[in-house]
Order: C-alpha cells, then sequence, then structure tokens
C-alpha cells in the first residue's frame, strides 16, 4: 500500500477510542480503517475471512507500523451468525465508533435465513449487528451506516418480497431496496438513541470503484467502473460522519460526499421507518430464537 496524504486533520486524536468497522479488508472500509487507526484508535476489522483481514492489516501496518488493529469474524448473511459476533464483541470494551461499511450489490440470491440477498445482508445483518452492540456503544459515540444514492430508485418496501430471491437481472432494483432501509434504519435509531447523544448517520459515499461490485456481470461492471471514484475519495463521508464535530446535534441525517442532503420521500416517512424496525425485530428473534 502506497503512502497517502491523510484524511483526518492531523490535529484529530483518537487515541483512547475504539472503532469496529465492518468489511474492513477491502474498499472503502480499509481506507477507513487505515484513517482511523492513523489517527490513534484501535480499529476493529469485522469481517468474514480471517485470511483476507490479516491480509489488510498487514498492508494498513506498512503505512502505520503503529496501529492497533484486531480482527474480528462477522458474516452478515447469517442472522444466528451475526448475532453471535456481536455479543462476542459486545463482551468486550466500550465502542466509541461504529461504521457498518460492509455490504454487498448486485449479487442474485436468498440468505441462510430465507431473505432476499441484498436485503438480507445489507439490512438485516447490519440491523442485527447495530443492535446486538448498541448497548456498548459510548454515550456521544458514533454510528455510521453506509446506504446509497440508490435508494432513490425505490419507492418503498414490499415486505412480502423481501422473502422471494432476487427477482431482477442485476440485483440493483433489489439493492436499492436495501439502500432504502438503510436511510429508514439511520433514522429511527437516531430517534431511539437520541437520550444518549450519539449520532446517528446514513451516507452515500459517491460510486466508487470497488468490491461490492464484483458480482455484476462483468461487461457492465467495466464500463461502470470508467465513471467510478477511488475508494480513498469514497472513504472521505464514512469519515466525515465518524469523527467531525460538526455533526454535534445532527444525528439521524443522510450525508452525501461529506455534505448534508435531503433522502428521497420514502426515506422521510416515519411511519414506514417505525415498521421497518418492528418487522426487523420480529424477524430477528424468530431467526435466533434459539441461539
Amino acid at each position: 500500500m502506497a503512502t497517502a496524504e491523510p484524511l483526518l486533520p492531523p490535529s484529530l486524536s483518537l487515541a483512547g477510542k475504539r472503532a469496529v468497522v465492518t468489511g474492513a479488508n477491502t474498499g472503502i472500509g480499509k481506507v477507513t480503517a487505515l484513517e482511523l487507526a492513523r489517527a490513534g484508535a484501535t480499529v476493529v476489522l469485522a469481517c468474514r475471512s480471517r485470511d483476507k483481514a490479516e491480509a489488510a492489516m498487514a498492508e494498513i501496518r506498512e503505512e502505520v507500523p503503529s496501529a492497533d488493529l484486531r480482527f474480528h469474524e462477522l458474516d452478515l448473511g447469517s442472522l444466528r451468525a451475526t448475532r453471535a459476533s456481536a455479543a462476542a464483541l459486545a463482551a468486550g470494551p466500550i465502542i466509541d465508533i461504529l461504521i457498518n461499511n460492509a455490504g454487498l450489490a448486485g449479487t442474485r440470491g436468498a440468505t441462510a435465513d430465507g431473505f432476499e440477498l441484498a436485503f438480507g445482508t445489507n439490512h438485516m445483518g447490519t440491523f442485527a449487528f447495530t443492535m446486538g452492540l448498541i448497548d456498548r456503544v459510548a454515550d456521544g459515540g458514533r454510528i455510521v451506516i453506509l446506504a446509497s444514492r440508490a435508494h432513490y430508485r425505490a419507492g418503498g418496501i414490499d415486505f412480502a418480497k423481501v422473502f422471494e430471491s432476487t427477482a431482477s437481472v442485476t440485483g440493483l432494483e433489489e439493492y436499492g431496496v436495501s439502500k432504502l432501509a438503510n436511510v429508514l434504519f439511520a433514522a429511527e435509531l437516531a430517534r431511539r438513541v437520541e437520550a444518549r447523544g450519539i449520532v446517528v448517520s446514513s451516507l452515500h459515499p459517491g460510486v466508487v470503484a470497488s468490491d461490492i461490485w464484483r458480482s455484476i456481470p462483468w461487461g457492465f461492471r467495466g464500463l461502470a467502473k470508467l465513471f467510478m471514484i477511488s475508494n480513498r475519495e469514497g472513504a472521505r463521508t464514512s469519515l466525515y460522519c465518524a469523527t467531525s464535530p460538526e455533526l454535534v446535534g445532527k444525528s439521524g441525517r443522510y450525508w452525501d460526499c461529506c455534505r448534508e442532503k435531503r433522502p428521497s420521500r420514502a426515506a422521510q416517512e416515519n411511519a414506514l421507518a417505525a415498521e421497518l424496525w418492528l418487522r426487523s425485530e420480529g424477524w430477528l428473534k424468530k431467526f435466533t430464537a434459539d441461539a
């Protein structure tokens, strides 16, 4: 990994802080983990593959030799596994920054629990992991949820279809629904933890040439990546939402390239956010009842 200019202000110190970044072995997540470690935070890389995470940690240490990095196993495709992962992590120190970066796009199928793959991974996995850690997030801490501008394409959530295998050829229609769920979850979570001073943010990082697009058909992926930004550019908004003092008092907002932006009309429906929360709670209990 070539040495690059820091993305966070040199005056910012995260010494003594603990950050958790999901999907941190590649792409935006790896850059995010690097920059938080550079600022002095202990960074937990929550990933499916130990080998890939350790390879990423080795690259990060090449640039930041003092980086304090930890691996934690996480598979968002299974609610049972996600709940166990969160429980193990919650037994450790307080978490100051939780960045829900992991996700997938353009992949067709269903999760182990029968959810449409994008919805089950991007929303339900993120919901389960976050709620399993919520009591260990520091008062005044930060929770960041990577959504996408793609949420504007989803007019709502058909709750019957979230238990059907991916129907569209590219999976991008379902991806948009999962990202709408991310924005709704962030807004509802912000309302529920307001008294604790936790700043919850959802964001669009920009259209980034990252591994999230690895399952998109090659020809489309190659053409699309010509118009995408780098992982370093894409990590800026995650880092901004995780650390900037400008976000104090602005919990529940949606950010696009480090600027606050009005989300879609559907994403502003408080009733839909509340319904999604209640359904997600019910599903989580159902699929982890004997865990």
